[in-house]
């Protein structure tokens, strides 16, 4: 089965290279406990800041927006950035299910 969010997330990608954008594809590869979004969720992000997709939601995002826009700037090809909440301080990250996610970005062309 095919997931046309998926889809549509990387067709507007091409549109945003074949426009000389500089794009960063943000995958998330792990999850443990829980997490608002599954494995292989999905986001993108220009240099201008312009996002397509979710990969958590709430300060976890703004955060992901932020390291690919330094990995951009920087013309760094991957990164890779765990997020590990305990129940106490969920809230403060975004995730307020507590758990645990690991995310993986890629500058794509």
């Amino acid at each position: 089965m095919k997931n046309t969010s998926d889809e549509k997330i990387l067709e507007e990608a091409n549109l945003w290279i074949n426009a000389n954008h500089k794009v960063a594809l943000v995958t998330v590869i792990k999850t443990w406990g829980s997490s608002p979004r599954q494995v292989g969720s999905k986001m993108i992000v220009n240099e201008k800041g312009e996002f397509l997709g979710s990969i958590s939601g709430g300060c976890v995002e703004s955060s992901i927006i932020e390291e690919s826009l330094k990995l951009l700037k920087d013309n760094k090809l991957f990164k890779k950035i765990e997020f590990k909440v305990t129940n106490q301080n969920a809230w403060e990250v975004g995730l307020a299910c507590g758990g645990e996610i690991t995310i993986y970005l890629e500058q794509i062309n």
